[in-house]
């Protein structure tokens, strides 16, 4: 299990971007959670296989329609223990 601490940047609040994030991740399996940050952007944390968080990444590059996504940095991080996918 491998856990990766998400940072995206640019048009992702207001369009619905924790909700497609959540949805995606509980669909992979993944569990952890996201949220707004105060600066604009979403900030999620991602645990479970490499594969299903490297596809959730890929997923956040795009984002829901009506998101334009700038950057997605991430780091990977020791993994927690999560019992589902929230969003905060």
């Amino acid at each position: 299990m491998q856990q990766a601490h998400i940072f995206i940047s640019g048009y992702v609040q207001g369009v619905s971007f924790r909700y497609f994030v959540k949805t995606n991740a509980s669909k992979l399996g993944l569990t952890g959670w996201v949220r707004n940050t105060e600066d604009g952007g979403v900030e999620a944390v991602f645990s479970g296989e490499k594969e299903k968080i490297e596809e959730m990444i890929s997923l956040c590059r795009k984002g829901p329609m009506l998101a334009e996504v700038k950057q997605v940095g991430f780091e990977s991080e020791e993994p927690e223990q999560f019992n589902e996918f929230q969003i905060r």
